[in-house]
Protein backbone atom coordinates (compact mmCIF):
# COMPACT_ATOMS: atom_id res chain seq x y z
CA UNK A 1 0.00 0.00 0.00
CA UNK A 2 1.15 3.53 -0.73
CA UNK A 3 0.28 6.86 0.84
CA UNK A 4 0.00 9.59 -1.81
CA UNK A 5 0.57 13.22 -0.83
CA UNK A 6 -0.67 15.55 -3.56
CA UNK A 7 -0.24 19.31 -3.83
CA UNK A 8 -2.40 21.23 -6.32
CA UNK A 9 -1.53 24.86 -7.09
CA UNK A 10 -2.57 27.45 -9.60
CA UNK A 11 -0.12 27.78 -12.47
CA UNK A 12 2.40 30.57 -12.00
CA UNK A 13 0.82 32.50 -14.90
CA UNK A 14 -2.63 32.52 -13.22
CA UNK A 15 -3.47 35.37 -10.84
CA UNK A 16 -4.08 34.09 -7.30
CA UNK A 17 -6.40 36.61 -5.58
CA UNK A 18 -6.67 34.46 -2.46
CA UNK A 19 -2.89 34.34 -2.20
CA UNK A 20 -2.69 38.12 -2.65
CA UNK A 21 -5.28 38.65 0.12
CA UNK A 22 -3.31 36.41 2.50
CA UNK A 23 -0.06 38.19 1.60
CA UNK A 24 -1.68 41.58 2.25
CA UNK A 25 -2.92 40.33 5.64
CA UNK A 26 0.54 39.01 6.51
CA UNK A 27 2.03 42.41 5.69
CA UNK A 28 -0.67 44.11 7.80
CA UNK A 29 0.39 41.91 10.72
CA UNK A 30 4.00 42.98 10.29
CA UNK A 31 5.28 39.97 8.35
CA UNK A 32 6.66 42.12 5.53
CA UNK A 33 9.35 39.57 4.69
CA UNK A 34 6.68 37.29 3.16
CA UNK A 35 6.07 37.53 -0.58
CA UNK A 36 4.78 35.61 -3.62
CA UNK A 37 2.05 33.97 -1.52
CA UNK A 38 0.12 31.25 -3.36
CA UNK A 39 -2.79 29.21 -2.05
CA UNK A 40 -3.36 25.60 -3.07
CA UNK A 41 -4.86 22.27 -2.03
CA UNK A 42 -3.25 19.40 -0.16
CA UNK A 43 -4.69 15.91 -0.56
CA UNK A 44 -3.65 12.63 1.08
CA UNK A 45 -4.97 9.24 0.08
CA UNK A 46 -4.06 5.57 0.33
CA UNK A 47 -3.62 3.40 -2.75
CA UNK A 48 -4.06 -0.33 -2.26
CA UNK A 49 -1.29 -1.74 -4.45
CA UNK A 50 2.27 -2.97 -3.94
CA UNK A 51 3.35 -1.69 -7.37
CA UNK A 52 4.83 1.83 -7.16
CA UNK A 53 4.46 2.44 -10.92
CA UNK A 54 0.79 1.48 -10.76
CA UNK A 55 0.24 3.77 -7.76
CA UNK A 56 1.94 6.65 -9.62
CA UNK A 57 -0.21 5.98 -12.68
CA UNK A 58 -3.37 6.10 -10.60
CA UNK A 59 -2.37 9.45 -9.10
CA UNK A 60 -1.40 10.87 -12.51
CA UNK A 61 -4.82 9.92 -13.93
CA UNK A 62 -6.78 11.07 -10.87
CA UNK A 63 -4.82 14.32 -10.78
CA UNK A 64 -5.58 15.11 -14.40
CA UNK A 65 -9.22 13.94 -14.36
CA UNK A 66 -10.46 15.01 -10.93
CA UNK A 67 -8.03 16.48 -8.43
CA UNK A 68 -6.86 19.43 -10.53
CA UNK A 69 -8.06 21.61 -13.37
CA UNK A 70 -5.34 21.01 -15.99
CA UNK A 71 -6.11 24.34 -17.69
CA UNK A 72 -5.34 26.39 -14.57
CA UNK A 73 -3.58 24.15 -12.07
CA UNK A 74 -0.47 22.02 -11.71
CA UNK A 75 -0.04 19.17 -9.29
CA UNK A 76 2.86 17.30 -7.77
CA UNK A 77 2.84 14.23 -5.58
CA UNK A 78 4.98 11.93 -3.53
CA UNK A 79 4.39 8.28 -2.74
CA UNK A 80 5.33 6.65 0.53
CA UNK A 81 5.20 2.90 0.98
CA UNK A 82 3.27 1.97 4.10
CA UNK A 83 3.19 -1.30 5.99
CA UNK A 84 -0.58 -1.63 5.70
CA UNK A 85 -2.33 -4.00 3.31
Amino acid sequence: MYKAKIIVTLRKTILDPQGKAVEHSLHSLGYTQCSNTRIGKYIELDIDTDDEKKAAGIIEEAGQKLLSNPVMEDFTFTLEKTGEN
